[in-house]
């Protein structure tokens, strides 16, 4: 087990089951944005890869959301040091846009989970 989560919680508060489920959502067009950048910029490194979690359990909380929340700390860096490093082309290129606005989404998603967590001290229900 990892994090503040206990595996054995079967019943999960419906806040985080709709923000998990919101952020399942997001990973997969985060996937497809990321495949889109990294084709189109051949000469950039490609953008980190973030899992996708499985279902929006209590369980998946437990065992994996620690880890994707580290996944998406890099990809939000990622997006950071491209704004920072690349001319206006690249971050005007409609693929870096769809990649940027996908990977903020999840951060939003993940910033919301985290706070409802929190307040409910940690315990998914």
């Amino acid at each position: 087990m990892s994090g503040p989560f206990r595996a054995e919680h079967s019943c999960v508060n419906p806040r985080l089951v709709n923000l998990l489920s919101s952020f399942i959502r997001g990973s997969s067009e985060y996937s497809l944005a990321r495949l889109e950048f990294a084709m189109g910029s051949l000469g950039h490194p490609s953008p980190p890869v973030l899992d996708r979690l499985p279902d929006a359990s209590g369980a998946t909380l437990a065992e994996r959301w620690d880890g994707v929340e580290e996944q998406l700390a890099a990809a939000v860096t990622y997006v950071k040091q491209v704004e920072a490093a690349s001319g206006t082309e690249l971050r005007t290129d409609p693929a870096f846009r769809r990649l940027r606005r996908t990977v903020r989404e999840l951060d939003q998603y993940a910033r919301a989970l985290r706070w409802v967590l929190t307040v409910h001290g940690g315990d998914p229900q």
